[in-house]
């Protein structure tokens, strides 16, 4: 599925290709949460990263995450340097994918069957989450991928 999505303000858009696009997953973690979470979590799509297309690149800046040891994280979180909004994560680890932040995406995304939440274990307490019967949790990670959830409910290309 093409993806399209931009910026608040829209000095930034951008476009790339998704075999992972259903807004599935929310992340409580607190990088996540403080970067590009607005209930408290953040929901990254998987893309392909050779697809992603940017207009209005310098525009950008990138933040990488301090980790609680001192270091750096290797991946790269990607938002407009003008507005603040979020766009996408990419990790030199995984180079051949990108993780658009649903938030930025203008496309019609698909329904949700069910919803994992990830990283409960680091959510802070005025945080509710709003778990479905049918939704997995998580303390740290989940016990399956983007791709693997996508291809278990059929959903994957």
């Amino acid at each position: 599925m093409r993806l399209e999505g931009s910026c608040h303000c829209g000095a930034v858009r951008f476009s790339v290709e998704s075999h992972e696009p259903v807004p599935f997953m929310r992340c409580y973690c607190s990088i996540c949460r403080k970067t590009a979470g607005t209930g408290g979590y953040a929901i990254n799509l998987g893309a392909d990263n050779a697809t992603l297309q940017v207009q209005g690149r310098e525009h950008l800046s990138v933040y990488r995450a301090r980790m609680e040891d001192g270091s750096r994280s290797s991946g790269e979180r990607h938002f407009c340097k003008h507005c603040g909004t979020a766009l996408w994560l990419w990790d030199p680890r995984w180079p051949a994918l990108v993780h658009p932040h649903a938030g930025a995406i203008d496309t019609p995304l698909p329904e949700v069957p069910q919803l994992t939440h990830m990283m409960l274990g680091l959510k802070p307490a005025w945080v509710q989450v709003q778990a479905g019967p049918k939704d997995a949790t998580f303390d740290a990670y989940p016990d399956e991928s983007l791709a693997e959830w996508h291809r278990r409910h059929g959903l994957a290309r």
